[in-house]
């Protein structure tokens, strides 16, 4: 690895929508990527959960990098680029897949899921990776899917690597090991919010931006929300804060991303809500409460929004 990055701000973790007859929609695919941007995205990060990543096969998910590489490229925005894998060899593989792509900034790489290798097996396998990466990693610490913790001590430690620029940190909610990391970070080293939920909260401690699904439904109040904890406005964020965790905890009140692409869909930003089985289309009440909470956002006084 031998590129540096800074990261901050809000980083959308890009769904991948679908034509009717099944195929990605490419064309929405990009529209919806420079919406994201011209509201005000620090980047995009495209094969991540959000993409249902795992429901797509080869040629798909090069088409989606593709097209968030064109858009990234065109933009001069940041593009981070899912590579995890259960396996260390795999993810290796999947690493240096991206070394043929300028655009990609950084990669995505989760805590291995299923295996459960221990602390130890963690930071081998995240040195390993750091080393044969071409780009800074970014560890995908989501403890409740890979079934491994890690305390703030470990974050630490993997934060030291050479190469690992930061963690996306969704570990459920705000404890002790979350405010003692927060509080003593290495240099250099960039905590983003992974659970929406938290994400205002988790800026107001010192997190450097975030990764949140709910912000496909208003990307401009996100960042108005980064904006504002780093300036140091906290009625603004407090209000924002608020209002937007309400939307968030609408979004994900079906499997994620099913209602984000209802909402989408509804308000014509996609051409179907689908998603692939595993995973069912949102049901018409989740997606009628995530309109509800996301048009009392786009009020002119957000302080009005109870």
């Amino acid at each position: 690895m031998t590129q540096d990055i800074s990261l901050h701000g809000i980083h959308v973790p890009l769904i991948t929508p679908f034509t009717r007859t099944g195929d990605v929609a490419s064309e929405a695919l990009e529209a919806l990527a420079h919406q994201m941007l011209d509201e005000g995205a620090t980047g995009l990060v495209a094969l991540g959960t959000t993409a249902e990543t795992a429901a797509l096969d080869g040629a798909e998910r090069e088409l989606v990098t593709d097209v968030c590489a064109r858009v990234c490229r065109e933009r001069g925005a940041v593009l981070t680029v899912g590579a995890g894998a259960s396996g260390t060899r795999a993810a290796e593989a999947a690493l240096r897949r991206l070394a043929h792509r300028p655009e990609v900034r950084a990669a995505l790489v989760t805590v291995p899921p299923f295996v459960r290798p221990g602390v130890e097996g963690v930071v081998a396998h995240f040195a390993r990776l750091a080393e044969a990466s071409p780009v800074p990693l970014v560890v995908y610490h989501i403890p409740y899917r890979t079934g491994q913790p890690l305390d703030a001590a470990t974050l630490r430690r993997l934060g030291r690597l050479p190469g690992v620029a930061g963690v996306k940190y969704a570990a459920g909610g705000i404890d002790q090991d979350t405010v003692a990391l927060l509080g003593d970070l290495p240099d250099s080293f960039a905590v983003l919010a992974g659970d929406d939920l938290y994400l205002s909260p988790m800026l107001a401690l010192g997190a450097a931006g975030g990764i949140p699904a709910s912000a496909h439904l208003a990307p401009g109040r996100y960042a108005e929300l980064a904006a504002a904890w780093r300036a140091g406005d906290v009625p603004r964020a407090r209000a924002l804060g608020h209002a937007l965790a309400a939307l968030s905890a609408a979004a994900f009140r079906e499997p994620n991303p099913a209602v984000v692409k209802g909402v989408l869909h509804a308000r014509g930003r996609i051409p179907t809500p689908d998603v692939r089985l595993p995973l069912l289309p949102a049901s018409a009440g989740a997606v009628s409460e995530a309109l509800k909470r996301l048009d009392e956002l786009e009020r002119p006084d957000i302080s009005r929004i109870g």
